[in-house]
């Protein structure tokens, strides 16, 4: 996320003399660069998101391995198993996770 550094820069950034209103372009341009800010904010936040989404749902999958299907494993991680399907899609769609979710759609599958 944002450093405080970062957020520093920024502040001091629209800070200027008090002599002297910001015209409409210096207006424009803090504006653009808050937004800016912000936005690059958000895009590592959703890819720590993202990241975290697909750590958990190899765990799922490992589970699902583990518990023996997808019954077990909702009523053992107290997870409904809509969410498991999610979760296994989601390791289904991801290239590196591909072999850990055939084995638990094999175990799953009755």
């Amino acid at each position: 996320m944002g450093s405080a550094r970062e957020l520093i820069m920024i502040l001091g950034m629209s800070v200027q003399s008090s002599d002297k209103p910001l015209s409409r372009k210096q207006r424009l341009q803090e504006k653009q660069r808050r937004q800016l800010a912000v936005v690059d904010t958000v895009d590592k936040a959703e890819a720590k998101v993202r990241k975290a989404e697909v750590e958990l749902a190899g765990a799922v999958a490992e589970a699902v391995q583990v518990f023996g299907d997808e019954q077990s494993a909702s009523e053992g991680l107290d997870m409904p198993v809509a969410t498991i399907r999610r979760f296994l899609d989601m390791v289904r769609d991801e290239p590196a996770g591909a072999g850990e979710v055939a084995e638990a759609e094999a175990v799953a599958s009755p």
